[in-house]
């Protein structure tokens, strides 16, 4: 055999369009246009609603459509960057704000980022009895103060110079500690999540639908149906 065609054997293939590993990466998000405030932590909330001197504390029904049905008004982010979003009806005590405050106080860094609630401090007042009472008497006096929530209710906004990375584990963690379903989401999953029910909507080829089923009494259903069954359409519990 010819000696040049063993040398060419012999050497390995080299491919001059090698890289050696070079990888590229995105540049950095800008966050130029973001201005952070004055104050940058959660502030305090009061654990009972100011009352004028010499006025005494009023009572108050429960009112559970205050936590029925969804949220038309407080349902976006103001700074269309993270938070937290109640999926569910409920109520937040004060030891919940206390909660969020603390830990959202010490997760964030003030020098890069924000917190701002989105909700009330406790007003509506809950009335309870003393142990061992028997019925009657009148109202139970005041035991303490809630924040009525509703199905899409934003509970409070994280934002700054920080991406969805760094804040979606303790937000993840405070939204797992709340009397209620709720979840840490971001601007864009916000967005995605009302195209996606806008288009499943659109596109739904099922003709037994949950306002069909209850217009027409399938299955005997106005027997147990209730007027918020009617308007929500099993929706929201």
């Amino acid at each position: 055999m010819n000696i040049q065609k063993l040398i060419l054997l012999r050497v390995p293939s080299v491919h001059i369009l090698q890289s050696c590993g070079m990888k590229h990466f995105p540049p950095p998000p800008n966050y130029d246009h973001i201005q952070l405030p004055e104050r940058p932590k959660l502030r305090f909330m009061d654990k009972v609603p100011y009352i004028p001197p010499g006025s005494r504390a009023p009572k108050m029904q429960k009112k559970l459509r205050l936590m029925r049905g969804p949220e038309t008004v407080h349902n976006f982010l103001i700074h269309q960057q993270y938070g937290i979003v109640a999926l569910g009806g409920g109520r937040l005590k004060w030891p919940h704000f206390e909660m969020m405050r603390l830990a959202i106080g010490r997760k964030i860094d003030p020098d890069r980022m924000f917190a701002i609630w989105r909700v009330d401090a406790p007003w509506q007042p809950v009335t309870k009895k003393g142990q061992g009472q028997r019925m009657g008497g009148g109202k139970g006096a005041i035991d303490h103060y809630v924040t009525p929530i509703k199905a899409g209710r934003v509970i409070l906004e994280v934002g700054g110079k920080c991406e969805f990375k760094e804040v979606k584990g303790f937000l993840h963690n405070i939204a797992m500690k709340l009397p209620f379903q709720a979840m840490a989401v971001s601007h864009e999953m916000l967005k995605e999540r009302e195209e996606k029910e806008k288009w499943e909507e659109e596109n739904n080829q099922n003709y037994y639908t949950m306002k069909y089923c209850m217009q027409n009494n399938m299955g005997g259903c106005h027997k147990w149906m209730s007027p918020f069954d009617y308007k929500f359409l099993g929706k929201y519990l």
